[in-house]
């Protein structure tokens, strides 16, 4: 073949992919980021095996004459003079708030209620135990019909609530008139890019993200901010804090009262923290070896002129607990000694389970999500969003619209929840990077992840190491987090609080409610079981701050004169929260 046909060979596929690439793109618009494949595979996998397995069918049958049943029974037991109404033949789990109100037992809506809460039974007996379907897909299918389930439900339409008919009554439609209020702010804000409705009353540098300090470090991808101490004397291994780049680092300094950063301030701490820059489609190429370099060691250099030969606690959060274990593998397997320790805060270093998180994970969803980043340049916050929305869509979505829209109330909202809602981007390149090295191929666990073109091993690291998961993670399960017990040989303190991915590490001591276990694994303990470790480990009142505290304490020198602000020599950039932390 002559170079001539060649060439044109070269050039006709690379046009057939660019298309490729561009109806791709299309479709993510049009399916909300979703792939249909990928869906309608889970479907038919789901349809084909049930459509061949007669004993589950013949089960499901039964299943369904019963509840029609129980339902019969119920309608009589209602329609007599000496019928309860309160009584049910379903009980909702016990999360379950959508039908707790007193109204819901008023006829003719409890048997509406009790109806769907039937029907929702004999889905979640369809979607599960059917074997020989994939695991992802029967996850998949599970999921789906959960979702489709939570938007059917006799709550979310104004004729059958009875609480919000009730309010419409009582207050003669004033109440749809103010949801419908609310309904076309909250549009005119998302299309404006405003912060969600309440959010103006927590202002990044005014009213959240103010524990002083200075920018003293600012790169293309990172600033690296060095709060002022509170205390005369501190200890001399600083922290520095790592959060993901998912977020925005002022989750860890929310409101003076629940700020991590100033709660390690006031236990004798020089606080490091860093803030990713939000990207752009200018930062498209930027990959996990730049937020290792650029951020990571980039603050870790910054520290070590700051405070010579001063070895820091690194502490990461989230996707910045695993950048943080890779860059511990990566020292550890160079002979690096600049780490006193490690801290994990909901961070995963094995993806084999990922949790709920994981169903929107597979290879046609992240084909599809590259070829949308290919025409951005960037993975866009609203898609994350909404992805977070329907892991938990009672609470973020289908009561808000219910409380707000319907009953036309809107909900007061706190530095947390304003927070949720200023939102990052990633850049196409990491954001490729990581779902396919990390949830896909699962390298860093399979000691398959390269850093400066070999890779590391977890089980390298030998330093003390803090773990935290929540009771209620959507994002990183607890038993996923667990698994640091089967990688890390050293010491390691693994602690299960109460609350989810964000709540359960605002946690500051004096909050009301909050739970915790702790639990120390030394080197040479015998493993024990996610549900073995919860059986042996009693429940602790208060914040695990405060064990924390006590932890780093434990494993830091005797307290000495604070380090000056700044890289000596060099005067700092601005005051703290920064520049990069404002940018929309």
């Amino acid at each position: 073949m002559s170079s001539t046909v060649k060439d044109r060979a070269i050039d006709t596929r690379a046009a057939a992919q660019a298309t490729d690439h561009y109806a791709h793109a299309s479709q993510a618009r049009a399916f909300a980021s979703l792939s249909p494949a990928s869906l309608s595979l889970a479907w038919l996998d789901w349809a084909m095996h049930l459509a061949a397995s007669p004993g589950k069918q013949t089960e499901l049958l039964r299943l369904s004459v019963r509840h029609q049943q129980e339902l019969a029974h119920y309608l009589y037991d209602c329609l007599k003079a000496a019928g309860d109404p309160s009584r049910v033949c379903v009980a909702p789990p016990e999360s379950d708030r959508r039908f707790s109100d007193p109204a819901w037992c008023r006829w003719p809506y409890n048997l509406l209620h009790q109806g769907f809460l039937l029907t929702q039974a004999w889905w979640e007996e369809a979607t599960s135990g059917l074997h020989g379907v994939d695991p992802h897909h029967a996850q998949q299918i599970s999921f789906w019909a959960r979702q489709w389930l939570d938007m059917m439900s006799p709550g979310n339409q104004l004729w059958t609530n009875p609480v919000a008919l009730d309010r419409t009554r009582a207050e003669n439609g004033m109440n749809l008139l103010r949801g419908g209020g609310h309904l076309l702010e909250d549009i005119v804000r998302h299309q404006a890019g405003m912060p969600v409705a309440g959010g103006d009353a927590f202002r990044v540098g005014r009213d959240v993200a103010v524990t002083p300090g200075k920018v003293v470090l600012r790169n293309r991808l990172a600033e690296l901010i060095q709060y002022a101490p509170t205390t005369r004397t501190v200890r001399p291994e600083p922290v520095l804090l790592v959060p993901a780049w998912i977020m925005k680092y002022y989750i860890l300094d929310l409101s003076p009262h629940n700020s991590l950063v100033r709660f390690l301030r006031d236990q004798g701490y020089t606080v490091y923290c860093i803030s990713w820059k939000n990207p752009t489609d200018q930062d498209a190429a930027l990959g996990m070896d730049d937020y290792l370099r650029d951020g990571f060691f980039a603050a870790l250099d910054a520290i070590g002129r700051i405070q010579p030969e001063r070895r820091v606690h690194a502490t990461g959060y989230c996707l910045g607990g695993t950048l943080l274990s890779i860059a511990a593998a990566a020292m550890a397997r160079d002979g690096d000694a600049r780490l006193a320790s490690i801290s994990l805060f909901t961070a995963q270093v094995d993806f084999s389970e990922p949790g709920e998180l994981g169903l929107f994970i597979d290879e046609a969803q992240v084909h599809m999500l590259e070829a949308q980043m290919q025409r951005q340049g960037y993975f866009n916050a609203d898609q994350m969003a909404g992805a977070f929305q329907m892991l938990r869509s009672y609470d973020l979505l289908w009561s808000r619209v219910i409380h707000e829209y319907l009953l036309g109330d809107r909900r007061p909202i706190n530095d947390l929840m304003a927070w949720n809602g200023d939102t990052t981007r990633m850049p196409a390149r990491m954001h490729s990077q990581y779902l396919r090295r990390l949830y896909l191929d699962n390298d860093l666990s399979a000691g398959r992840y390269p850093v400066d073109g070999r890779p590391v091993s977890i089980g390298d690291i030998r330093l003390p190491v803090f773990a935290v998961g929540t009771v209620t993670d959507h994002v990183a399960p607890w038993r996923s987090v667990y698994k640091l017990h089967q990688f890390l040989p050293g010491e390691l303190s693994f602690v299960l609080t109460s609350g989810g991915h964000n709540a359960g590490i605002v946690n500051e001591p004096g909050h009301p409610r909050r739970t915790y276990r702790i639990r120390v694994r030394q080197p040479g303990d015998p493993f024990l079981s996610p549900d073995d470790w919860m059986a042996a480990t009693p429940v602790r009142d208060g914040s695990w701050w405060t064990a924390w505290s006590h932890w780093l304490a434990d494993r830091s020198g005797a307290p000495e004169a604070p380090p000056a602000l700044g890289i000596p020599g060099r005067p700092a950039l601005e005051d703290a929260p920064g520049r990069y932390v404002l940018e929309t």
